[in-house]
């Protein structure tokens, strides 16, 4: 695979986790269907490998959102920043503490946005609290399965 198909293929995973965060958008399909491009091309049994273990954890992250009660983010104060400083706070995480510290940068992420939105501690623990009740933490399990699945990948494009 060439270094441009590789490119598109990376844009289309980063489309697909920052469709996470967006309601109706299927992330996880559009970054399942980005390494399913990429494993077609690629022929070695590693690609495959990655291709099964992806839709193993991907399956399962559908699994657990259907487990958990339905996202109602519109009632709250979910807006597109807040999704913003929770997704960089998990990719802060994910990196400085790899794999865990996804889960507590996400959780931190909502903590500093609701903090900057309404300045009190409190408050900010509270509406953290509202917002991962009413389908945070839907999003944070399908965020979660795609970061591990994109980190997979470019594992295997390093030291392949």
């Amino acid at each position: 695979m060439g270094a441009w198909e590789l490119l598109l293929v990376g844009l289309v995973l980063l489309f697909g986790l920052c469709g996470v965060m967006v309601p109706g958008v299927p992330g996880a399909w559009l970054v399942w269907a980005g390494l399913a491009w990429w494993a077609v091309q690629d022929t070695r049994t590693v690609a495959w490998a990655v291709l099964v273990g992806a839709t193993a954890a991907l399956l399962v992250a559908q699994t657990v959102r259907w487990l958990l009660p339905p996202r109602r983010l519109r009632h709250t104060a979910a807006t597109r920043r807040l999704a913003g400083y929770a997704g960089a706070g998990s990719l802060l995480g994910f990196c400085l503490v790899p794999v865990v510290g996804a889960v507590p940068g996400f959780l931190a992420g909502i903590y500093l946005g609701e903090r900057i939105r309404l300045g009190g501690r409190g408050e900010a623990l509270a509406s953290t609290r509202t917002v991962l009740r009413l389908g945070g933490w839907n999003v944070l399990v399908e965020w979660f399965a795609c970061l591990l699945v994109i980190a997979a990948w470019l594992g295997v494009l390093v030291w392949g």
